[in-house]
């Protein structure tokens, strides 16, 4: 097909702020996890779907299947719709308190 560039599971965009290797990282409406450290502006390749140990909210509690979203303020996913991105679903439960949850990455914008 003449018009493919390429499947789009990992892209190269240019880093919004500063991110670590593994941290989440959005980039307008497009989420993914930078499979490299990166400077603000610098190029960073992200990985749009997949499934991630990611940090998140401490004080939630979380149920498989769950939405969560992208606090891009406090980078961190979090279940809070309100202001945020949605990035997938949990994939694991999660307790309240825990600094991380295990996310499926939906892919999509």
């Amino acid at each position: 097909m003449k018009t493919f560039i390429q499947p789009g599971k990992t892209v190269t965009v240019a880093a919004p702020y500063d991110v670590a290797s593994g941290a989440g990282c959005l980039v307008g409406s497009l989420f993914g996890v930078a499979t490299m450290d990166a400077a603000s502006g610098a190029s960073v390749d992200i990985t749009t779907c997949g499934v991630y140990t990611l940090a998140k909210t401490s004080a939630q509690a979380w149920t498989v299947g769950a939405k969560v979203y992208w606090d891009d303020t406090n980078k961190v996913v979090t279940t809070t719709a309100t202001s945020n991105t949605l990035i997938g679903c949990a994939l694991e439960a999660a307790a309240n308190p825990s600094a991380t949850g295990t996310v499926r990455l939906n892919g999509t914008v």
